[in-house]
């Protein structure tokens, strides 16, 4: 990637989220940002599981990401106390991945255009909380913590190893819940990239509808603007959605012997919520 100077004009920071293993789309995305001149790309977790090829997508990603960040799946396969447990992820990326994974930073956070702009996977007090303000998500047995005011996805907390004393970001970007929004609030921007392996639309309930095919495409956010600069000046959000080969990686899944095979081909193919398959 290009080499960022400081106080340089309008660059471009492509952040993308939640790949899951999936290297088809991962490698569509890649090569959608490379002709978009992008200076540098942030990962914002969820690397592994679901999908077939995790030591790829994490070696692809050390090479081509300047920062990543753990999510709560990387947490969960490479932590050490999953070792030897028989884990399917775990043992296909192999103890030296599993290890950068597990050390990798929960945030990052730098000035872009005179805003403060905070990075993570879910929200400021876990990895694996939600906050989707568009959807209650009432059969998620998996949430630890809902967020439902947007004010607490800005807050400095413990988990971030941020007290008080710190100055609260002006813009916030996350994933996790594998599905695009941006939304302004009380002079506060808030952003989720959606998901480049496992794109969901929350909605979807009937399999058989046609259109979903148009919520199965990867997205990722670009933000542009003059990097590390204190100063105000104009900055953009863009979402990109790119299209991808979903039957090359199906492909892939059915060669494997990876479990769960058709629950992870229907999500990859209807872009519909676990809580609906």
């Amino acid at each position: 990637m290009g080499v960022i100077e400081k106080g340089a004009i309008m660059e471009r920071i492509a952040i993308i989220s939640d790949v899951h293993a999936n290297i088809t789309a991962l490698n569509a995305v890649l090569k959608d940002i490379e002709k978009r001149n992008v200076n540098k790309i942030v990962g914002l977790g969820d690397y592994v599981i679901k999908g077939v090829n995790p030591d790829k997508v994490i070696d692809k990603l050390k090479e081509k990401c300047d920062v990543m960040l753990i999510g709560n799946t990387d947490y969960a396969i490479c932590k050490p106390e999953a070792k030897n447990k028989g884990h399917w992820t775990r043992n296909k990326i192999g103890e030296e991945r599993a290890n950068y994974i597990y050390s990798l930073p929960s945030m990052y956070q730098f000035y872009m255009s005179g805003y403060l702009v905070r990075l993570f996977h879910a929200t400021p007090y876990s990895l694996d909380g939600i906050f989707n303000p568009l959807f209650e998500n009432k059969k998620m047995d998996y949430k630890k913590e809902k967020i439902y005011q947007i004010e607490d996805m800005f807050k400095n907390t413990d988990f971030l190893g941020l007290n008080e004393n710190y100055k609260e970001p002006d813009i916030v970007g996350y994933g996790h819940i594998h599905t695009p929004l941006l939304i302004r609030y009380k002079n506060k921007t808030i952003f989720n990239t959606g998901s480049v392996g496992i794109p969901v639309e929350m909605q979807i309930k009937d399999e058989n509808d046609k259109n979903n095919k148009l919520s199965t495409i990867p997205s990722y956010m670009i933000l542009e603007g003059n990097f590390d600069s204190k100063e105000l000046s104009t900055i953009s959000f863009t979402e990109v959605r790119v299209k991808y080969n979903i039957e090359e990686e199906i492909d892939n899944i059915l060669k494997s012997d990876l479990p769960s095979k058709e629950k992870i081909i229907k999500s990859l193919r209807t872009a519909m919520s676990e809580q609906y398959m």
